[in-house]
């Protein structure tokens, strides 16, 4: 390793001026210390990301990361460690430890309080919180650069635009604050998958920093401190950081399995569903802790399963996965509707006035006066008015089924009594009319027998005939 670092440096990297690296000692030296400024940016930086975890925001996540002090400390470790420098290891390691029991006390509280408030901002985990419970070997590789890339900029000056970036991509704050938020929830699970996240950002960002301040020409003061002296920390840190790789590869294991899991069952329950008339998937959640994949399906179906059609679901679920299937299947009911064509509306004439003939009498040759002919009355047609065409919902045929054998009685009301003499055999025809209520989590549906009796029936006893 020490050969490496020293090819690296001969080849692609200068040592610094020795007046810069007593600046950076002592700049780092005064950072890493456990002072009043530094637990107060704890104490914010720790109140912001607990805040911004449990309201789920990502940006106030980002806000605290950039005001989060904990990258002081652990560089003040990778120099202390190459520069020979035991009082400012010791006064590093403490900061460090100090500063990340603060943040997790002090998530933990923050999080209790969040669950007593009555409006319930913690009544569940999140996503972001879930999300840095399950570090990968990738998140060694984002620690790994970005320490490497702090401890270089943090050696030029004019490469200091570049901390803030570096701050935001290897998050140290948000793991803390996610262990104390984990601990208030009780899922002592969890909370050790965001504290090994912790523990995998500090080793990488402490090899990655012994790494660069040693190429870049930082050596123990003492005699014998040329490169053989830096063999020690670089094996050291390079043990911390092969120890946490270890748990992050079975983690990475066992979150793939999982992973495969849920897509074969998302395909299984696919391709079973087709066996579901209407059927619709909305949700499913998979547990396979132990031997038995618990499954609980959501769907969205016109009507409810039979019985026998459930059974037949769960079994080919399970021939599909090769192992046993619990299920627990939740249908929301739907009403399916035809394309509606709206009616035409025709125009109804107006019928306007018409000239009438009025017969008047003639002259006669005589003075006799002689009767004249009445007029009659006549018939002056009215307005009537012409029928239009009103559009109604058609009855749809059905037929009763899945009763067993036994049939099933019309009832008056949803759950009420039975009309009398209404009884409907397996397979008897009705017509669906237009209503539908729900009772006690049971769909009823208002139907006409063969005889013209109205009533309701239980919507599972009901299959629409095409």
């Amino acid at each position: 390793m020490t050969t490496l670092v020293r090819w690296l440096r001969v080849r692609y990297i200068h040592a610094l001026p020795q007046e810069r690296r007593d600046e950076v000692l002592e700049q780092l030296s005064l950072a890493a210390s456990p002072g009043f400024d530094y637990f107060l940016l704890v104490f914010l930086s720790c109140s912001i990301a607990t805040f911004g975890l449990t309201t789920d925001s990502a940006a106030v996540i980002i806000g605290a990361m950039l005001i989060a002090p904990l990258m002081s400390p652990i560089l003040g470790l990778s120099l202390a460690s190459v520069a020979g420098k035991s009082r400012m290891f010791e006064r590093a390691l403490l900061a460090l430890v100090e500063g990340a029991l603060l943040a997790i006390g002090l998530s933990a509280l923050l999080g209790w309080v969040a669950q007593e408030l009555p409006f319930g901002a913690l009544m569940e985990l999140n996503s972001e919180v879930i999300s840095r419970t399950r570090p990968s070997p990738f998140d060694l590789g984002i620690a790994l650069a970005g320490g490497a890339a702090a401890a270089y900029a943090l050696a030029q000056p004019h490469l200091s635009a570049a901390l803030p970036g570096v701050a935001i991509a290897t998050a140290l704050m948000p793991p803390l604050c996610s262990v104390g938020i984990c601990l208030s929830v009780e899922r002592l699970d969890l909370a050790l998958g965001a504290l090994l996240l912790f523990l995998t950002n500090f080793a990488a960002i402490t090899f990655a920093g012994i790494i660069v301040f040693a190429m870049l020409g930082f050596r123990p003061p003492f005699p014998g401190g040329g490169w053989r002296g830096l063999s020690r920390p670089i094996l050291t840190s390079a043990i911390l950081v092969l120890l946490v790789t270890f748990p992050l590869l079975a983690l990475t294991l066992r979150f793939v399995g999982e992973a495969s899991l849920a897509r074969a069952v998302r395909a299984a329950v696919q391709a079973e569903l087709n066996a579901l008339p209407d059927a619709r998937l909305v949700e499913i959640t998979t547990d396979a802790s132990n031997s038995t994949v618990q499954l609980d399906v959501t769907l969205r179906a016109s009507r409810q399963p039979f019985y026998q059609e459930v059974v037949d679901f769960q079994s080919g679920i399970a021939t599909r996965l090769q192992r046993p299937v619990a299920l627990h299947l939740v249908v929301i009911p739907m009403t399916v509707l035809d394309p509606l064509v709206p009616p035409t509306h025709t125009p109804t004439p107006t019928s306007g006035p018409t000239a009438t003939a009025t017969k008047t009498p003639a002259p006669t040759a005589t003075l006799t006066p002689t009767p004249s002919e009445t007029p009659m009355p006549t018939f002056t047609p009215t307005t009537s008015a012409t029928p239009t065409y009103t559009a109604t919902s058609t009855p749809h045929p059905a037929r009763i089924v899945g009763t067993g054998g036994r049939g099933v009685f019309l009832r008056v009301s949803p759950g009420g009594e039975v009309l009398p003499g209404a009884f409907l055999d397996e397979g008897a025809s009705i017509f669906l009319l237009y209503q539908r209520q729900e009772l006690n989590g049971i769909v009823w549906l208002q139907v006409r027998d063969a005889q013209g009796r109205e009533g309701w029936v239980k919507a599972m006893f009901v299959l629409l005939v095409p």
